[in-house]
């Protein structure tokens, strides 16, 4: 993957980026057996219910498992609030529930306080985290790690796509189905050839939105956490104005903001959604709205002005593992043609700690 003018060096998040096929695989591999004693002890205490705390890319990842594990496991899932653990001192109550945490660092004190009360309420309660020796991983009955080594981007890109795939994971063992857990082991191939087919347009078409200032991002199922990380990815790197909508809330007013030429990135790979989503996506076109497209499907591809492709065959489920990755190139490409240096964007830092 090459993103740089030929003589330079290439920026470590580029090196991340195509890091995160094998990353994927190690996760894969590295946390199945403690994949499997979570799913065993959810089994066993019968837990009805999940809920979730992270912050920025982790917490997209969190929309992911609200949707695997309710379409999947029958879980109802809900997002922590953890203002009311670190603040208001008014947590809900969490005994019967599953307590997951996300975090790459393991850091963060919100995060971190609310594993910490679902354990002091007897709770069950996991990590996803690169760092098995963080605040958070010490309050998690089970930890899932990351193997994903040290990632030096500011912006995430490896443990992103990890921990997506740790969540597929867990969702696969609680319900001992083998077909999904040999349809993961294919995703680390899958991903190399979506960072081959799509890096070398993301080159080509970065220029064409170097002035872009505003867009939208669009998405709807497994892939509305998607359209969440790619608008953050342009929002850290470019500094462009990037709104992420599900298409259905899109309709309910935001449509009116759609005019000749407005960039809309559409995330729509196969599946139960397709249809509706090229019936959504021919309505933009009424629109003369720019569309950038990432899709696996044909004639998806064919309505953007813009053509990111992922590769076909992929189930549904686990295609928010590749279709981040086209919108991780865009906005890397981006960055570099209007002069940002990707690794160094404005007023961010690798870990963020909230309260």
């Amino acid at each position: 993957m090459e993103t740089q003018q030929p003589g330079s060096q290439p920026s470590i998040m580029e090196r991340e980026i195509g890091e995160q096929p094998a990353a994927v695989e190690k996760t894969i591999k590295g946390c199945a057996a403690e994949a499997e004693s979570l799913g065993k002890d959810i089994r066993a205490r019968d837990i009805t219910c999940v809920m979730i705390a992270a912050r920025g890319s982790s917490d997209n990842a969190g929309v992911y498992a609200k949707y695997i594990f309710q379409a999947f496991n029958g879980l109802p899932v809900a997002m922590a609030t953890p203002s009311l653990f670190t603040f208001h001192h008014t947590p809900p109550r969490l005994a019967s529930m599953l307590v997951l945490g996300i975090s790459q660092s393991g850091q963060s004190e919100d995060i971190v306080e609310v594993l910490a009360e679902a354990r002091r309420q007897g709770a069950l309660t996991a990590a996803i985290t690169a760092d098995p020796a963080s605040p958070l991983a010490a309050q998690a009955n089970h930890v899932l790690q990351l193997q994903t080594g040290t990632e030096k981007a500011v912006a995430a890109t490896k443990t992103y796509t990890s921990s997506l795939a740790a969540i597929a994971l867990i969702s696969a063992s609680l319900g001992q189905d083998g077909k999904r857990k040999d349809a993961l082991g294919r995703l680390p191939g899958q991903a190399e050839r979506t960072i081959a087919g799509a890096a070398p347009i993301a080159i080509a078409r970065a220029e064409r939105y170097r002035y872009m200032s505003r867009c939208v991002v669009i998405s709807r199922g497994f892939c509305y956490g998607t359209a969440m990380e790619i608008a953050l990815k342009l929002k850290e790197l470019t500094y462009v104005t990037a709104e992420p909508y599900s298409s259905a809330d899109f309709q309910h007013g935001p449509m009116a903001i759609i005019e000749p030429g407005f960039p809309v990135i559409l995330i729509s790979p196969s599946g139960a959604m397709l249809a509706y989503m090229a019936e959504f996506a021919r309505g933009l076109k009424e629109r003369a709205a720019e569309i950038i497209s990432i899709s696996d499907d044909r004639e998806m591809l064919k309505l953007g002005t813009t053509a990111l492709p992922v590769p076909q065959g992929v189930p549904e489920w686990l295609s928010p593992v590749l279709t981040v990755i086209p919108g991780q190139l865009l906005a890397l490409n981006l960055a570099l043609a209007k002069g940002i240096d990707p690794d160094v964007p404005r007023g961010l830092r690798k870990v963020t700690v909230t309260r």
